[in-house]
């Protein structure tokens, strides 16, 4: 027999406890990154949460669009401001973000997984109060911290093998628009539904020691320790803030991973090797 049917078929052999240990599972994906910045990167994205779906995992996935949402104000003229390095989310650009974000973002992704067999529905957190948000700070404008989530909406979906695909973009409470932090909205959902894992996808290889290595497992007070000592710093430091609220939310544990490595969450979930750094409340 050829030896690639037999290395293919032990695979799936040795796969058996991890979909076992998922089945009926929730795993909140945030989407960023190298994979979404390929047609082809995206296909495979796709049909790895496609076969999650499949084999009993309930996938849900929170995007960003952060590149789409500045070539876009780009061809629109619009100039933008900030404030301590970041952006002031005006009235013209929360429309331009909820129209990337919501709009073409979001839809080509559900398209994706369409195109792979699954089901999936475009939402924002606006939709049934997904995520109901209050200003984070005035001087910036529209942009959002969650503060109150109603995940019943995900749960309905889930009961039809239905794939939620997320827009990080929040309902206020006066009508208001707001901008969320993608990162920052995924770790949100997870708490929302006390999922069992909540992966963010980077394009790094995970969380690195004082020696460049990558860590594996991390406690969160490993987290805190390691962010003092200025070990974890600068974009690496709000994906370990997310993963610290997620896990004191209710997540059972958050693993940041490689976007960039092929099949990266089913190489997380469904083998041993795992794909990245691996975070629990200790």
């Amino acid at each position: 027999m050829n030896r690639d049917w037999i290395a293919t078929a032990a695979t799936l052999s040795s796969a058996l406890p991890y979909l076992q240990r998922y089945d009926d599972a929730i795993v909140v994906i945030k989407l960023g990154g190298h994979a979404m910045g390929s047609d082809e990167a995206m296909e495979s994205f796709a049909r790895d949460v496609v076969l999650m779906r499949q084999v009993g995992v309930n996938p849900v996935i929170v995007h960003g669009g952060g590149p789409m949402i500045n070539a876009m104000l780009d061809k629109l003229g619009a100039k933008s401001e900030f404030v301590n390095g970041k952006r002031v989310t005006d009235q013209l650009t929360v429309e331009v973000v909820e129209m990337v974000l919501s709009g073409l973002v979001n839809k080509r992704i559900v398209q994706a997984v369409n195109r792979q067999g699954g089901k999936a529905v475009g939402l924002s957190g606006k939709d049934a109060n997904l995520m109901v948000c209050d200003q984070t700070d005035p001087a910036l404008g529209f942009v959002g911290t969650p503060a109150e989530m109603n995940p019943t909406i995900l749960r309905d979906l889930f009961a039809h093998d239905i794939i939620p695909v997320i827009a990080p973009i929040g309902a206020g409470r006066n009508g208001e628009t707001f901008n969320v932090n993608g990162d920052t909205a995924a770790g949100a959902i997870a708490a929302g539904l006390k999922a069992d894992r909540l992966l963010l996808l980077t394009d790094v290889s995970g969380v690195k020691n004082a020696a460049g290595e990558v860590l594996t497992e991390l406690t969160a007070a490993q987290i805190k320790e390691m962010t003092e000592e200025g070990v974890i710093a600068g974009g690496m430091i709000p994906k370990t803030e997310t993963a610290l609220d997620a896990i004191e939310g209710g997540v059972r544990a958050v693993v940041i991973l490689d976007g960039r490595a092929p099949n990266a969450v089913l190489l997380e979930l469904f083998t041993e090797h795992g794909a990245g750094s691996l975070i629990r409340k200790g």
